[in-house]
């Protein structure tokens, strides 16, 4: 069924982007690498203020925590910045899998992390060249590496021509919430 979703990527201040390699008790896509985190907003007040993207940030900082231990002064919700949306599917295992419109977060913040092991077996900050690097291990299917489907998407799509922009501090200008990207 079509949900709601976010998708969070969190660079330091050196400009290294934070992954996470899900954990192995996870009902869809167990040990795969991913971006920051992922997840669902809640239905809950809180998360579901549509202006700006509101409650997905709410989420999204509750959802930092509960996966990688990062507290929410650590990511306060206005600094997320939501730069847009993407409509894809994704099998699984052949009995789960997504189907998700997917609000792409991004956030620069030096934080703590504590992950948490029921939700990553794994997180690794990287630059552009060890990201290109992992690409091409999971393209080759080196170490069993495999990527999620979304985050394949997003760095397919997106992801170093934003990634250009943080860097620039002009990300903000590559904002577009009207649009839904409609990818496969």
């Amino acid at each position: 069924m079509l949900h709601r979703a976010f998708s969070v990527f969190l660079f330091n201040s050196k400009y290294e982007l934070l992954l996470q390699q899900r954990s192995a008790t996870k009902v869809t896509f167990p040990l795969v690498w991913t971006n920051t985190c992922c997840s669902h907003p809640l239905y809950r007040e809180s998360e579901l203020i549509e202006e700006n993207a509101l409650g997905v940030r709410n989420a999204a900082q509750r959802k930092l925590l509960d996966e990688l231990g990062i507290p929410a002064e650590d990511v306060p919700v206005d600094h997320f910045i939501p730069l847009g949306r993407m409509l894809y599917k994704a099998p699984s295992d052949g009995k789960w899998g997504e189907h998700e419109l997917d609000y792409l977060l991004f956030i620069v913040r030096d934080v703590n992390v504590n992950p948490n092991p029921d939700e990553a077996a794994d997180v690794k900050y990287v630059n552009r060249d060890e990201l290109k690097e992992l690409l091409r291990k999971a393209d080759a299917g080196e170490e069993g590496l495999k990527l999620s489907p979304w985050f394949r998407l997003v760095v397919d799509n997106f992801l170093f021509k934003w990634w250009d922009q943080v860097e620039k501090g002009t990300v903000r200008e590559a904002a577009d919430l009207k649009s839904i990207h409609k990818l496969t």
